[in-house]
């Protein structure tokens, strides 16, 4: 198993490297980070680990933000000192959230867990597939909460979703906001039409029929605008810009 480590203090830095020695002889350390700008780096540049443990507050900010500009694509330990990001934490691939200092029985246990669920999935690889590729069930409605009261609104009449401050919104042609049922957009873009939405980032979901143009901006990022008045621009990110090009060129 191929491990990679982002923490910017090297004490901690050596009291990991010291518990996954104790707990896994086998594990290869495959890379230390200590920043954002670092660690999205080393992401583009090798290949994907088999894990992550990961140190919040890094030395430019938040980890949160490597998320935002590289599609991280393995599981990952966070390691902080602070219980507050525990919530927003499990939003990005955690499989479990430790306490500094960390405890070698707590690293091991969690390692554990890493193994075991991948333990899982191997065996039930059948399963997966039959799973990833059957016919996908889009709807053509969505129900939205209005206060007291419970609509159905036509997906086609969707302009866009977000979400903010834990909730998901729709946005629907007439510009008017609801709240959805579901706080994830996971949960949303699952059962999207995909010829017809898109997921520009971790925040909106659009719509085909309201995307009035768009640019690239720097880093080869792209800026999306849409036929309804937004409040912050629209981003899709590096990695996702081709895939948006190719996708928004063939609907």
């Amino acid at each position: 198993m191929r491990v990679l480590i982002v923490e910017d203090e090297i004490p901690a830095l050596e009291n990991l490297k010291l518990c996954i020695a104790d707990a896994d002889s086998n594990i290869e350390i495959a890379g230390t980070t200590r920043s954002v700008a670092e660690t999205i780096a080393w992401l583009k540049n090798n290949n994907t680990p088999d894990l992550i443990l990961m140190d919040i507050q890094l030395s430019d900010g938040l980890c949160f933000h490597i998320f935002h500009e590289y599609d991280v694509r393995c599981p990952v330990i966070f390691t902080t000192a602070f219980d507050k990001y525990m919530v927003e934490a499990f939003e990005y691939n955690c499989i479990d959230y430790l306490l500094k200092p960390i405890d070698r029985d707590k690293l091991t246990n969690t390692l554990r867990k890493y193994k075991n669920l991948q333990h899982h999935f191997i065996t039930n690889h059948s399963a997966l597939l039959d799973y990833f590729n059957a016919p996908k069930k889009n709807k053509s409605r969505i129900v939205v909460k209005k206060g007291t009261e419970f609509l159905s609104i036509r997906l086609e009449d969707v302009a866009y979703f977000f979400t903010e401050n834990k909730l998901v919104f729709l946005v629907d042609k007439q510009n008017k906001k609801y709240l959805c049922e579901t706080n994830s957009l996971l949960d949303i873009e699952e059962v999207l039409d995909e010829n017809k939405f898109f997921r520009v980032n971790r925040k909106y979901i659009v719509n085909a029929d309201y995307i009035t143009k768009f640019r690239s901006i720097d880093k080869s990022k792209i800026s999306v605008e849409i036929a309804l008045p937004v409040y912050e621009e629209i981003i899709v990110s590096q990695e996702n810009a081709s895939v948006f090009k190719k996708w928004i060129s063939e609907i």
